[in-house]
Parts: structure tokens; C-alpha cells; sequence
């Protein structure tokens, strides 16, 4: 079990950047391949990004692609998303997510553990 709390959201005009960060306990963070997905009003959970339990190896949505990084700190049990260039379609909470079977998937049935989500508003 591990318990994962974001933070880091608020809100940017377009073409800002905020970095939101997961802090991980309870669980043996570098085990983990984690992930950061993101829900908008009436929409459904959408993938933004994972990275491997080493932290060797990352993807990223299509709509994300180039603007946002993830990284993780496996010394501090953080995970992290830079989100630069940043567009009104980008307002969301925001969630990171553990996956303990290491699939390194894009959906949100393939994590096993959330947090609570920080939201981030993006205005024009």
C-alpha cells in the first residue's frame, strides 16, 4: 500500500508553467512505475504521462507531448510534472498514480494506487 499527495496546482495564464509534485509513503516508492493523468469536467481520465520504476524510461499523452516532462526523485519519494507552454485545454485536476506490476500503461485500470488530485486552471 502507498499513499500518494499532489500538489503544485493553482492557477497560470496561457503559455506559463507550474511543476506539480506527488509525494509518495507507506510503500516502497522505487518499486513503483508511476504515472500523472488528468480529468476535466464531464470528461473522462485521460493519460499524461509515466515514467519506469528507475526512471529510465518515460511517454507521454499525444496532447502533451513536447510541453510537459515527468521525472521522479526515488531518494525523496517524489514524483514530478513540468508543464510548460501551457493551454487553456490543459485545466484539469490533475492525479499521479502508482502502478505495482510495473505495466507502464496509459490506463487508468493498468494503476493500482491514486491520490487525491490538484487541480489546474489555465486561463486565456
Amino acid at each position: 500500500q502507498v499513499q500518494l499527495v499532489e500538489s503544485g496546482g493553482g492557477l497560470v495564464q496561457a503559455g506559463g508553467s507550474l511543476r506539480l509534485s506527488c509525494a509518495a509513503s507507506g510503500g516502497t516508492f522505487s518499486y513503483f512505475d508511476m504515472g500523472w493523468f488528468r480529468q476535466a469536467p464531464g470528461k473522462e481520465r485521460e493519460f499524461v504521462a509515466a515514467i519506469r520504476w528507475s526512471g529510465g524510461s518515460t511517454h507521454y499523452g499525444d496532447s502533451v507531448q513536447g510541453r510537459f516532462t515527468i521525472s521522479r526523485d526515488n531518494a525523496k519519494n517524489m514524483l514530478y510534472l513540468q508543464m510548460n507552454s501551457l493551454k487553456p485545454e490543459d485545466t484539469a485536476v490533475y492525479y499521479c498514480a502508482a502502478d505495482r506490476l510495473h505495466r507502464y500503461g496509459s490506463r487508468a485500470y493498468e494503476y493500482d494506487f491514486w491520490g487525491q488530485g490538484t487541480q489546474v486552471t489555465v486561463s486565456s
